[in-house]
């Protein structure tokens, strides 16, 4: 059954890469699109798991996460989620993520995110989906966010085109 789990796994697409971000194609709430100078995401990815780190360059005075540095799409470092469809837990140093990734039709990957903490003593529960697809032939990544916490539900699309 592992030898199953391990085969379906290298069925979905490869997603990785150095992708950079194209404001102009993609669909990012107005305050977020205003603040963001850059992002490149570096992706690796093997038969067993996928690491996702997005280095964000923010505009002047913007004050985005890490006062203009990069940050990972984990809020802290890269994103590691195995792609067997068993759980990958991570401590963000404000909770704990419990991510799950799981293969769509057409090489699809859907990552599925749950953290769980403590920020300024209040205790908080914030769930995020995020859709990765190839497309123009491997050229443009896609990734829909959609996520829910204490600032409601939110979603944003971002087109990346590999560098």
């Amino acid at each position: 059954m592992i030898g199953v789990a391990a085969v379906s796994a290298q069925k979905g697409a490869n997603f990785s890469g150095t992708w950079e971000l194209d404001k102009s194609k993609s669909q990012l709430p107005q305050r977020q699109a205003d603040s963001i100078k850059s992002s490149t995401w570096i992706v690796t990815q093997d038969g067993n798991q996928i690491t996702v780190e997005q280095k964000t360059e923010y505009a002047e005075g913007a004050g985005g996460p890490g006062g203009g540095r990069g940050r990972g799409a984990g809020m802290g470092g890269p994103m590691t989620v195995k792609l067997d469809g068993s759980e990958t837990t991570t401590d963000t140093g404000r909770g704990k993520t419990v991510s799950k990734a799981k293969w769509l039709s057409a090489g699809a990957l859907e990552i599925t995110s749950v953290t769980s903490g403590e920020f300024n003593g209040n205790a908080f529960t914030r769930t995020s989906t995020e859709h990765f697809e190839l497309a123009d032939g491997g050229k443009t990544l896609k990734v829909l966010r959609k996520s829910e916490g204490r600032n409601g539900p939110q979603e944003s699309t971002w087109v990346l085109t590999k560098k």
